[in-house]
């Protein structure tokens, strides 16, 4: 293979998910990065690394010029884009090429005709490939010709992907402001506002095909992955294979796929997506000319390092297997984890991680952003922490040795996914395999309520006396525990313990090392927690049977313990909090009702009133964009606008005073 240096035009756990192959393969990488990911993995992991000057993905991970100049000043030979940021974007290739530096990827050509949603139906179209059908267009011409479609119709950006600029449009009353907004978000995004409609598949299966292209006109597929277990339009859970595909449906569509790519000449990895409907027939979707997200489980169950094939591909090696020698064996799940809040619409949640733990262990793959204990998620970049995969011999294997990872892997500090989707994981709807694409979303009041009978299953005794001999080993001094250092002044110690906001009923009958015997509620007992102070892993030993938990103190000194998946907090105010912590500022900033403050970290992207403009109570007021979701600012009550805080392109903290509505 020709000798490379490879540049990584990328972040976090796919940047880091390049390097180990390239590290197996002898390669020396080059990491880019923004001064915000001066200090994160892919950097320090790096053979060496160049900062992208700049505070906007325009001027950092989204600037070409910028990112082949630091290939041309490390002396690297390639460029990965990985996914997102300049992955499926021609002018990068193509500046690539005429710099003389290899691009691991598809040509520009190819890009072009399958990256953009409207070339690649045609070229479907074309080639016989079932299509739904949809027209292209202007906002205004959409909505003056949308009747050859007919509703529903989905609306997209058509440089789109990832769920960004795409909606579901039921009625005409609301189709007007919709293209507006898909149209805007396509710009946003992609620097692209073209859109077009197409007729909405009601209850449908999202399946995908991955195939690998060489230079020399070789074209394979690596078998379907299913991804309909989806929020937002973005997928969350995909698997291979899919449970629902027929074996002749399967071969069909794997053949659709291989024909698709070939009549464009592609090279590289790429991923043909369809919708399949309750009849198991398939419509194309579109095509993403890059690795995609949830390749791992593909390769859990081909054995083939995708990345390797792709960086043998772009030196221009044939493909080094045939169709027949690609077998499918096994079965592989993925599970995206989100710094998001599911009870709360996953409303995104960047913030300080103040405890961080991932699983381990046979035939369990993590991909992350290897979070070392603690860590930052900013509020610039997609919510995505990393990805856990676990293989097993059958789908139930699979599923059962997910539950015990995502039990496993713990984020205190902020919201995350994870116990949302260890309880979709339990969930009759995911064993039972009926999810379809708008299961998640139609269904979500349902699933965070099974979530938390899960949680409320787990003994309260665990969370309490794990979280308490905690409280007790803070500032332990040399006496042996708090109790013993303050000398036992009363007959029973009897400390003000809170779960979750309630007070319980707890005494502590008998000190011992590393234990106690308690009273709790009328039940007494004998524990004991046992620490490794490393990795924040304790066990407690509750009459004789053996819990893992993790322990953690948030801002507020607060303990939290995660069990299972699902975070308890443990708080006791008989204990002096954290030193240096002022709410005067928080709580002085809400006492006006007429306060609107940001949900969350994130930039101004429109603001729809102006000072003086009367107002309605659901009225969206402003639009504020983070980790690349679009949130609308709502007007709580009715009112005048007396202020505006912020302009258009401000970027904003959590809590920031955005505008203030009077009577």
């Amino acid at each position: 293979m020709k000798t490379l240096k490879l540049l990584i035009a990328n972040r976090g756990e796919i940047a880091l998910r390049i390097q180990r192959t390239a590290r197996k393969m002898g390669i020396s990488t080059v990491a880019v990065y923004s001064k915000y990911d001066a200090e994160s993995k892919h950097v320090l992991n790096a053979d060496e690394s160049v900062l992208l000057t700049g505070e906007s993905l325009a001027e950092t991970y989204l600037n070409i010029e910028a990112i082949v100049a630091a290939a041309k000043k490390t002396g690297a030979t390639a460029i990965h884009p990985g996914y997102g940021f300049l992955s499926e974007n021609p002018l990068f290739s193509e500046a690539c090429e005429r710099e003389g530096i290899i691009f691991v990827g598809p040509s520009a050509d190819s890009v072009r005709a399958m990256g953009n949603k409207i070339a690649a139906r045609e070229v479907a179209v074309r080639l016989g490939v079932p299509v739904t059908p949809g027209i292209t267009g202007s906002p205004e011409e959409l909505l003056k010709n949308h009747g050859s479609v007919g509703f529903p119709m989905l609306i997209k950006a058509a440089a789109g992907g990832g769920g960004k600029g795409m909606r579901i449009v039921r009625t005409r009353e609301e189709l007007g402001q919709a293209l507006e907004n898909t149209s805007r978000e396509a710009l946003n995004y992609f620097s692209d506002g073209t859109i077009y409609i197409e007729r909405f598949v009601e209850n449908p299966r999202h399946i995908e095909v991955q195939v690998l292209g060489d230079k020399h006109g070789n074209m394979v597929h690596l078998f379907e992955r299913e991804c309909s277990a989806q929020r937002r339009h973005q997928k969350i859970i995909e698997e291979a294979p899919s449970p629902t595909l027929t074996t002749e449906v399967r071969l069909k569509m794997c053949e659709s796929a291989v024909t698709l790519a070939s009549s464009i000449g592609y090279y590289s990895a790429g991923t043909i997506e369809f919708l399949v409907d309750s009849d198991l027939n398939y419509y194309f979707l579109e095509m993403n000319t890059r690795i995609q997200v949830e390749h791992p489980v593909t390769e859990m169950t081909t054995g083939f390092d995708l990345v390797e094939e792709q960086l043998r591909i772009a030196t221009g090696e044939p493909l080094r297997m045939t169709q027949e020698q690609i077998q499918q064996t096994g079965h592989a799940i993925e599970c995206r984890i989100y710094a998001e809040d599911p009870s709360n619409n996953f409303m995104p949640s960047p913030g300080h991680i103040s405890l961080y733990h991932e699983p381990a262990g046979q035939h369990i793959r993590v991909d992350s952003m290897e979070i070392d204990h603690d860590g930052l998620i900013h509020s610039f970049f997609d919510p995505m922490i990393g990805k856990l995969i676990t293989r097993g011999e059958n789908r139930e294997e699979a599923r059962m040795r997910m539950i015990g990872a995502l039990e496993n892997w713990v984020v205190q500090g902020i919201h995350t996914n994870i116990s949302f989707l260890a309880g979709i994981m339990q969930h009759p709807s995911f064993s039972g395999n009926i999810i379809t694409t708008r299961y998640i979303d139609n269904h979500l009041e349902e699933l965070v309520g099974y979530t938390n009978q899960l949680k409320s299953a787990i003994p309260r005794e665990i969370p309490i006396l794990s979280g308490t001999l905690f409280s007790l080993s803070v500032n332990r001094s040399e006496a042996g525990n708090i109790w013993q250092a303050i000398g036992y002044w009363r007959h029973l110690p009897e400390p003000k313990v809170l779960l979750d906001g309630e007070k319980q009923d707890f005494t502590i009958v008998r000190m011992m090392e590393d234990g106690l015997e308690f009273r709790l509620s009328g039940r007494t007992g004998e524990a004991f927690l046992l620490r490794d102070p490393g990795h924040h892993q304790s066990r407690l030993w509750l009459d004789g049977a053996s819990h893992t938990v993790f322990i953690g103190q948030d801002s507020k000194g607060r303990f939290v313990v995660t069990c299972k998946g699902f975070e308890f907090i443990v708080e006791r105010p008989d204990m002096p909090g954290p030193e240096n912590v002022s709410f005067a500022e928080a709580g002085n900033m809400n006492i006006d009702p007429g306060n609107i403050v940001s949900p969350m970290p994130g930039r101004v992207l429109k603001i729809n009133v102006s000072e003086g403009d009367e107002v309605k109570k659901g009225q969206v007021l402003m639009v504020v964009e983070a980790m690349k979701m679009e949130n609308n600012i709502l007007c709580p009550e009715d009112g005048v606008v007396d202020k505006l805080l912020v302009k258009e392109g401000d970027m904003v903290d959590g809590s920031a005073r955005l505008v203030h509505i009077g009577e």
